[in-house]
């Protein structure tokens, strides 16, 4: 009978210890690797990092050409320096068979192929102007040109040496001009770190296993996503773990009051029955945790290649076995089990004799003092978490102030539960007529606490469904609208298989770059001077502030602001203007000519296109660019992304409602098996077999009905708080998305379950009742 009580806890840390050590494991797995680029690099010294609130990874602020010549000669004096290169990047995206290669989109100087150890296989290095080290199964000979899209457009380039590799590279005085900011200098050889980091102090020096950090931001971000999406799932099934253990356990301790009564009869001290609790919570956590970790483990290789395919981690990412996910696992079980059987305990610790015996048929108080200041208390903190959300502008604040605010709310419905249970079964059960729907409101009321623990996992599961399904929904939707009100024309001309636009095609579109000031980088964008917006800054030194970064730095206008460009070179420049935020694109605005002069490789994002009749498609799609109409614009702005996204939601829809149908089951499954007694008496009454299965039945699909409306609720009281947060971030007008599709799934799932936890044991209980299962 212990194991019948203690499935549900037991399934909970089963697939809870399984997620946890599933996701550790692949969290350890998860390490940067040196990028096949860097090869040869033994030591590399790379440019004072920066920081931003906005960007987990932003490039480190620039040396100057001048300043990494200096550099490039200090280190170069070293003793073990074979080489040291100044690597120098830019935008270069080759075009075969008339469409851009997505494959590459940047170029080096030729100095850097000793970074990866490159050689020709024909030919010779590139050594002026437009000539360039290709790859040699592009078919391209010797002495042949193809066309390259620089950040001006595309050009003829001659090929004046073939590769292995998959790179390209120009003659060094070409790449100092298109890239003119260093960001890393390699080292080949045997050097000393410490004597580089005292040869360049302020510098990164990275060397073994630190030169992982030179993978490529692209690889370094989705890594990152990939973490995100890995710390939420494990963080959602402890959540989940520890809430349906917490349910179970109340549950439990409701279905042996009696024997909790007869040992506390026979002697027992609360501390005592407090403690078998506790360790029967203890074994079974160590033997599901147990299970779990290695079920864990032995999921991860094939998890770790679906991750890889929906691309949350880069294709350099390899599962391994490591000690301490496993440890951790084998630990969490137990801890897990205790803490979700803490206040369960205690409860069963404070039964007395009489009053177990006396509350065996009714409960008498299903709402204590307590439970009324925790759930309410709960419930106002929710609420407080969706109005926070309307005053943050950060976008990881308004998601952790609704997931905050949504787990509060799901704890504080689960606890008001029991208060809440009599008024719902009387709304639902009120057209119920008969003695079926006589015994399954009586057998609702009379155990209020009961039925609200066998709601539990319903709630959870549909709440968090709802909620996180239809989070997306609303947010995918607020920022496509934000972006159809700033485009204002017709058509729109975007990227199409490049990272941006060229100035041959976009020539007076926003220019987006980056600004370094001090340790701090700034988005900025250079717009054309004929702009409205832009008429202030026809002096090559003018730049216009928003009110937010204005006000951070406490300047006004007048004001001068040091700043370092793209290119590594410092400049002072002088404000004209302080702009709203509601009408600035960025946060620092200069000229777009500005913009190109220290910004080689910028490219524009997007060109609004109010003739809607420019370029033909044939030339958009030579040049990278392709003309949609704004609602296009708006639903593909962010694809990539809002891909991703949909993904992790479905990722954490899985686990949730996975997680809670099984909880739902064994749940169910325990407080059947328990009620052998009540299906005598029903038979004694009259009841044949099928009318007892049907109350059974009707039973489960109250309880599935219960936890799915309160569910539901708190659900869509966080979706109303994350909406209006929406609102007021985009300043457009944002409609509450309901998922009924999602809804209806994960509450049919669960109805599903429920019934099969319920009435195939209580069918195979009529065998045990004494009586002959044939209508009476």
């Amino acid at each position: 009978m212990l194991t019948r009580d203690r499935l549900g806890a037991f399934v909970a840390v089963l697939f809870g210890t399984a997620v946890l050590a599933l996701t550790l494991t692949l969290l350890a797995s998860a390490k940067p690797r040196v990028p096949d680029r860097f090869a040869a690099v033994t030591v590399a010294v790379r440019s004072p990092g920066v920081v931003t609130p906005v960007d987990p990874f932003p490039e480190s602020r620039p040396w100057s050409s001048a300043a990494a010549a200096q550099i490039v000669a200090w280190l170069t004096a070293l003793s073990g320096v074979t080489a040291a290169v100044a690597d120098r990047s830019f935008y270069a995206q080759p075009t075969l068979d008339g469409r851009p290669a997505e494959t590459v989109q940047q170029a080096h100087g030729w100095a850097s192929a000793a970074l990866a150890s490159d050689s020709l296989i024909a030919g010779r290095p590139p050594r002026s102007g437009h000539e360039i080290a290709i790859p040699g199964d592009w078919g391209v000979p010797v002495g042949g040109t193809i066309t390259v899209l620089t950040s001006v457009g595309p050009a003829q380039w001659t090929v004046s040496g073939l590769l292995t590799a998959d790179r390209l590279y120009v003659s060094d005085a070409v790449a100092a001009v298109l890239g003119p900011g260093v960001r890393l200098v390699g080292l080949t050889g045997h050097p000393d770190p410490d004597q580089v980091r005292r040869v360049v102090p302020g510098a990164t020096v990275l060397h073994g296993a630190g030169l992982g950090d030179l993978e490529a931001r692209t690889d370094a971000r989705i890594r990152w996503i990939g973490m995100q999406v890995l710390s939420a799932m494990a963080a959602l099934s402890a959540f989940a773990c520890v809430f349906v253990i917490a349910s179970t356990s109340a549950l439990t301790v409701h279905q042996r009051r009696r024997e909790f009564g007869l040992l506390r009869a026979t002697g027992a001290t609360p501390r005592q029955v407090r403690l078998l609790v506790i360790r029967e919570a203890t074994v079974v956590g160590t033997v599901a945790g147990t299970a779990g970790t290695a079920l864990g483990v032995v999921l991860a290789p094939a998890i770790g290649r679906v991750l890889i395919d929906a691309g949350f981690e880069p294709e350099s990412f390899a599962v391994g076995l490591h000690f301490w996910p496993s440890l951790a696992g084998l630990l969490a079980g137990p801890v897990i089990a205790v803490a979700g059987s803490s206040i369960a305990a205690r409860r069963a610790s404070r039964i007395g004799p009489l009053e177990a015996l006396r509350q065996a048929a009714v409960e008498d108080r299903p709402m204590s003092g307590t439970r009324w200041t925790v759930g309410l208390f709960l419930a106002a903190s929710g609420l407080t978490a969706g109005v926070a959300t309307l005053a943050t502008d950060s976008l990881s604040d308004l998601a952790s102030l609704a997931l905050l605010g949504v787990m509060a709310l799901i704890v504080a419905a689960t606890v008001l539960a029991p208060a809440a249970v009599p008024l719902m079964v009387w709304v639902i059960l009120r057209p119920a007529r008969g003695p079926l729907g006589t015994v399954m409101r009586e057998s609702a009321l009379t155990g209020a606490r009961r039925t609200a623990s066998t709601a539990a996992p319903v709630l959870l599961t549909v709440a968090f469904a709802v909620f996180i399904a239809g989070n997306v929904q609303t947010s995918t939707a607020a920022y496509a609208n934000h972006r159809v009100d700033q485009a204002a024309a017709g058509t729109v001309l975007v990227p199409d298989g490049t990272p941006g636009l060229t100035d041959a095609v976009a020539g007076t579109a926003p220019l987006p770059t980056s600004l370094y000031l001090s340790r701090t980088v700034v988005a900025a964008v250079g717009l054309d001077p004929a702009a409205v917006e832009a008429r202030a800054l026809n002096a090559p030194d003018a730049m216009v502030l928003n009110e937010s970064r204005a006000a951070q730095m406490k300047v006004a206008r007048g004001d001068s602001i040091e700043v370092t460009f793209a290119d590594g070179t410092e400049h002072r420049l002088r404000i004209v203007e302080i702009a709203a935020n509601s009408t600035a694109p960025a946060e620092i605005l200069l000229s777009r000519a500005v913009v190109r002069e220290h910004d080689p490789s910028a490219l524009a994002a997007a060109l609004p296109l109010r003739s809607g009749g420019w370029p033909t498609a044939t030339t958009a799609r030579k040049t990278g660019a392709r003309v949609v109409d704004v609602a296009t614009y708006a639903r593909q702005a962010d694809a990539e992304e809002d891909r991703l996204v949909w993904i992790f939601t479905l990722l954490l829809i899985g686990v949730s409602v996975g997680y809670g149908a099984l909880a739902v089951a064994s749940t169910l499954f325990m407080a059947t098996s328990r009620r052998a007694p009540d299906y005598r008496l029903l038979r004694l009454a009259g009841a044949t077999p099928r009318q007892v299965l049907l109350a059974v039945a009707g039973e489960s699909a109250l309880v599935v009905t219960i936890g799915a409306a309160l569910g539901g609720g708190a659900a869509m009281v966080a979706l109303w708080g994350s909406t209006a947060g929406l609102r007021s971030q985009t300043g457009s007008e944002v409609a509450l998305a309901v998922p009924w599709p999602t809804a209806l799934l994960a509450i049919g799932t669960c109805l599903i379950l429920a019934l099969a936890g319920s009435v195939l044991p209580a069918r195979s209980g009529l065998h045990r009742v004494g009586l002959p299962r044939e209508a009476s």
